[in-house]
């Protein structure tokens, strides 16, 4: 894989539609930094501060439980743009 096809699947949003992969003008997005979802844009648009800070569990198969895990994400303080990945749950 090259470096440009990297920097693209580095923008893909979480749980977007596959023929519209990419960030949306007008929508709120935090990075996911580490795990299995490393890189992914998470669409926030609309959470309140509350659901923010608390974190969020996702779903995904390549996670260290597979199909039917989830690996959460919690925003790393003092910076809104990023949530840190904190380890999967089944």
């Amino acid at each position: 894989m090259d470096r440009d096809e990297e920097q693209l699947l580095r923008r893909r949003v979480y749980g977007a539609d596959h023929d519209h992969p990419g960030p949306r003008p007008g929508r709120r997005y935090v990075e996911l930094i580490g795990g299995p979802l490393d890189g992914l844009l998470l669409d926030i648009t609309g959470w309140t501060r509350d659901e923010v800070d608390a974190g969020v569990a996702l779903a995904t198969e390549l996670g260290q439980f597979g199909a039917g895990g989830r690996a959460m994400y919690d925003p790393r303080p003092g910076d809104p743009l990023r949530f840190d990945w904190t380890g999967d749950t089944p």
